[in-house]
């Protein structure tokens, strides 16, 4: 009988431990992943989101671009690289098919960059292709490697090398998130592989409306 009651009298305390060590950790988590909405379905603010900044990079004509250039206009951000075998080809389908939903006027207030993580093998003219392949709205950038490695800093970006069968066979391991950056470059949303179509859609017209 003592036994039990003493683990009676514990029990709160550790319920209590666990259920606000899960809230702080849970808590954690969404805000260092984008957290996605506030409880009133808003997106969270730059202050609570630290997600997108300054970057510096080229254009697959060549042309030097930076952030600045696409203000005014919805960034969807996506970074991948063109030998990528699966994931990246299934994300840019979907932005394809994002932008074929929107209205002509709707689509050139959307800029949709793939920004390489292998910027030693995505050359402007390797980027132009593949870019044109999915969509004419997508828009390929590429760098130096300081350069990419700038503008994955500034969006959270895992990227690293895995080696294959010689120097230029190597795969890369890295991070698959669409953002959502309103027409002042902050973050407004993200999406992972569970995100439809008419989804991001609905949240593109409701940033442009």
């Amino acid at each position: 009988m003592r036994r039990r009651r003493r683990r009676s009298s514990n029990r709160p305390f550790w319920f209590l431990f666990a259920l606000g060590l899960t809230a702080v950790l849970v808590g954690g988590r969404l805000l260092m992943m984008g957290g996605d909405h506030g409880a009133n379905g808003d997106p969270k603010s730059e202050s609570q989101v630290a997600i997108g900044g300054p970057f510096a990079l080229q254009d697959s004509d060549g042309k030097d671009v930076t952030d600045q250039d696409y203000r005014g206009k919805l960034m969807l951000v996506y970074f991948g690289y063109t030998f990528c075998p699966d994931v990246c080809p299934t994300e840019l389908g979907v932005v394809a098919k994002v932008m074929e939903a929107l209205t002509p006027e709707q689509r050139d207030k959307v800029a949709p960059l793939f920004i390489t993580v292998d910027p030693e093998r995505d050359t402007q003219q390797v980027l132009k292709t593949y870019t044109a392949a999915f969509h004419p709205k997508i828009i390929g950038l590429t760098g130096t490697l300081d350069q990419v490695d700038q503008a994955k800093k500034a969006y959270r970006i895992y990227a690293a090398k895995v080696p294959g069968g010689d120097e230029k066979t190597y795969s890369m391991d890295h991070s698959s998130v669409l953002y959502l950056m309103d027409a002042n470059g902050v973050y407004a949303s993200h999406y992972g592989s569970t995100a439809t179509v008419d989804q991001i859609v609905e949240d593109l017209r409701r940033h442009l409306s």
